[in-house]
């Protein structure tokens, strides 16, 4: 058996029916690059291909654009390896490098002076920066790499600061923003200011934000600051958590713009390590919808295979409506998982009904194939096996299948 069998909790642990270890395909990381003719400069990104991608078949995944992309890189994969399945779907990440002119690029107004300190790099690029997102570097992706349009942005601080920006003055460009300790107090809180207005004005259906605030120091000179008082403090120091909280209970308050809108504040978390927590949290909630309808059924042997049928039928609505295009009720692997589970449970007809949603699915998958050659082999129906896998054998010329088709060639004789 070779699949990859990568289940979440609830199905818990890699699946083997016959002793053989499963084989994990990696995520292919691409380094690209990108001359912008907005910024006049050569921009440099990395883009990962989630790991059942395949370039002979149409599927196409959502897209999720990191800022900071290359110090960030870990702390975001770490998050989509973990959670990917019933939490997450299977995403195209995309890392932007702002390693170079950062303060420029992210910042949303020019100013000379910031926190008592002269400013001494050049600041106020967020419009031309944006421009190059919106008109440069998405038409790139979309035109290179198997992408839907539904994207996410994620920045910190900065990077923060530019992802509201993105969603007050440039909403239509992505469908989830998260903001991770977000730098709101810029420029006497410019973007504040603006959002005052525009949340109350302008409707964000379909938008998902998610604002973090790390709290574990709100006033680098006084821990008498906590997140109790911090609001009754009028110094410059504690305007950056005052400001993120202040948009935050702002748009808390505007329901009638119908922006799906949650925030968290880390008490235990400086700004320099609430990025991991809030990638995880903020793409838990923009994706709530992606989580399972009454998972525990799908484990219960008492369940039907009528009663799945339907629970199936129901995730994929709920997806295509999420989406805006269809989808498949379960990634690739967790068909193959459950299938297995099932033959491990003696539940012949819930595993066919799995292996069989997974070749209708992914049709273009060896591994939907392979697992479903196994299944024909547990009934001993060799023939069938032997189809299955060459039809694997087709897709992907792999030396282990064709051992495998020599094999059930013996056994269906």
């Amino acid at each position: 058996m070779r699949t990859f069998l990568k289940l979440i909790i609830f199905v818990l642990c890699y699946s083997s029916v016959n002793g053989q270890q499963s084989n994990s395909v990696q995520p292919i990381r691409i380094i690209d690059s990108l001359y912008s003719n907005t910024l006049n400069e050569t921009r440099e990104f990395w883009v990962s291909l989630p790991e059942n991608c395949n370039p002979n078949s149409n599927e196409t995944y959502p897209v999720v654009y990191l800022l900071d992309g290359f110090s960030l890189e870990n702390t975001l994969k770490t998050v989509y390896d973990n959670y990917l399945g019933h939490y997450l779907p299977h995403m195209i990440l995309v890392g932007i490098s702002n390693k170079e002119n950062r303060t420029r690029d992210l910042t949303i107004s020019k100013i000379e002076e910031r926190r008592g300190s002269t400013m001494n790099v050049e600041t106020g690029g967020a419009d031309n920066f944006r421009q190059f997102i919106e008109n440069e570097l998405i038409p790139h992706i979309d035109k290179t790499y198997p992408t839907t349009n539904y994207k996410t942005l994620i920045g910190h601080s900065y990077a923060g600061l530019f992802t509201l920006d993105m969603l007050i003055n440039s909403g239509d460009v992505f469908k989830n923003y998260i903001a991770i300790d977000p730098s709101i107090e810029w420029d006497n809180q410019k973007l504040l200011k603006q959002a005052q207005e525009k949340l109350k004005t302008h409707n964000y259906k379909g938008k998902s934000l998610y604002v973090s605030l790390a709290a574990e120091q709100l006033h680098m000179w006084d821990e008498k600051i906590t997140i109790d008082n911090v609001m009754d403090d009028t110094s410059g120091f504690t305007l950056f958590a005052r400001s993120i909280i202040e948009f935050s209970n702002l748009a808390s308050s505007q329901k009638q713009n119908e922006l799906n809108f949650s925030w968290k504040i880390y008490p235990e978390d400086l700004h320099g390590t609430v990025p991991l927590p809030s990638i995880r949290d903020g793409l838990i909630f923009c994706f709530k919808w992606f989580q399972f309808q009454s998972p525990q059924k799908y484990n219960n042997p008492e369940t039907t295979v009528q009663e799945l049928q339907e629970l199936l039928k129901q995730q994929e609505v709920i997806y295509t409506n999420q989406f805006g295009y269809s989808v498949p009720p379960m990634i690739e692997e967790l068909f193959i998982g459950y299938g297995y589970m099932n033959m491990q449970m003696e539940q012949p007809e819930k595993a066919l009904l799995f292996f069989e949603l997974a070749i209708k699915y992914y049709p273009d998958s060896a591994n939907a194939y392979d697992a479903m050659a196994d299944y024909y082999a547990s009934q001993q129906d060799y023939a069938n096996a032997l189809k299955c896998v060459t039809k694997a054998y087709n897709i992907n010329a792999d030396n282990y299948y064709k051992q495998r088709i020599e094999e059930f060639k013996v056994k269906s004789n």
